[in-house]
């Protein structure tokens, strides 16, 4: 009789421990799409955040999809100096996980204020700006992913560096952490799968410094962005992805990329960035995701998963350097795979 008052004891705790468990996930999706308690509920998620800065303060623009309070993901866009819109495909795959996901247009891009000073752009400076809209969000250790791509990933590694105790996850996305190796990589690599003709007048222009000829452009977007940018026939590329180069802020871009697209070349501020030796002093979990045909090493990304100390590697092999388009069918159950790990304590190295 004993053990079987026991039995029903154990097997009601079970039931009741589920049935906890299911409306509080209910409740964050049936609240999901509800502004109504929001300070934001008018402009349908958008704020502008006023950014201090050692010349004067300026305004950035936000924009949050959602509601969870255990998973807001912050997304860091690349260039620099190109816009959120690069991320607009997320659209097609957050909302039905219930993820909480936040634009951002960084200080200098189209939708933010774009200061004509050159001494802003710095890793430093844009390190304090995330924290700031940060803390202008609420967001937290218990709630906060910063997600990365690109000039993004380089941004994000930087912030992680400095203030990982404010994370709850943190997703590095297509960005090497040393310039010169994805120098490297774009030069020994990357270079000689090209036609050596077309390469050669690309080499041409780029020796005359003549990157405001039309030609340039033409021939990177035919020959080289179309292979390990986005792997699709110009004429099909998202409109979201040519409203983002359309919005460039090409004094951003130039000031800290340069004009190449074969390296960070010239003095560009970027061009001697390493954060190697100091990658495993991050202790948060970490996805770094790579991709076979990205304009960056996928050996070099996998590298970073296992020199962090919690991390795990995405590898898309259908994907180029912007893979949530050209292989969203791998990249995205990854990144919301990571996300859901890390919420439910079920995350582990890979």
């Amino acid at each position: 009789m004993k053990l079987k008052v026991l039995i029903c004891s154990v097997i009601s705790v079970f039931f009741f421990s589920n049935c906890q468990e299911k409306p509080k996930e209910d409740s964050i999706k049936a609240n999901y799409l509800d502004f109504s308690k929001r300070d934001d509920q008018l402009t349908g998620g958008i704020k502008m955040i006023p950014i201090k800065t050692p010349k004067g303060t300026f305004n950035v623009w936000t924009k949050r999809v959602g509601n969870n309070p255990k998973i807001k993901v912050l997304l860091l866009h690349g260039g620099p100096g190109l816009t959120h819109e690069l991320y607009e495909s997320f659209d097609g795959y957050f909302p039905n996980e219930s993820i909480e996901y936040i634009y951002y247009d960084q200080l200098g891009s189209y939708y933010s204020d774009q200061p004509n000073d050159n001494s802003l752009w710095t890793n430093e400076r844009f390190v304090e700006e995330v924290e700031q809209v940060r803390i202008a969000l609420g967001l937290d250790s218990s709630n906060f992913y910063l997600m990365g791509q690109s000039w993004g990933g380089i941004l994000a590694m930087e912030y992680a560096l400095k203030y990982q105790k404010n994370l709850k996850g943190l997703i590095i996305s297509n960005m090497m952490a040393s310039a010169a190796e994805y120098n490297a990589y774009a030069k020994d690599v990357l270079a000689p799968q090209m036609d050596p003709k077309i390469l050669k007048q690309l080499q041409d222009i780029e020796n005359n410094n003549d990157f405001d000829n039309p030609k340039y452009s033409e021939l990177l977007f035919k020959h080289y962005y179309t292979e390990h940018i986005l792997r699709m026939p110009l004429e099909k590329w998202p409109e979201s992805i040519n409203r983002c180069f359309k919005h460039i802020n090409p004094n951003v871009y130039v000031y800290m990329q340069g004009h190449s697209e074969f390296g960070i070349t010239g003095n560009a501020t970027l061009k001697n960035w390493d954060v190697k030796a100091r990658l495993k002093t991050l202790t948060v979990p970490t996805l770094s995701i790579g991709s076979k045909y990205d304009t960056m090493d996928p050996e070099h990304m996998k590298w970073i998963a296992n020199e962090v100390q919690n991390g795990r590697f995405l590898f898309c092999p259908n994907g180029s350097h912007l893979s949530q388009y050209d292989d969203p069918k791998t990249y995205f159950p990854g990144v919301i795979k990571f996300l859901k790990d890390v919420d439910s304590g079920e995350f582990k190295k890979r």
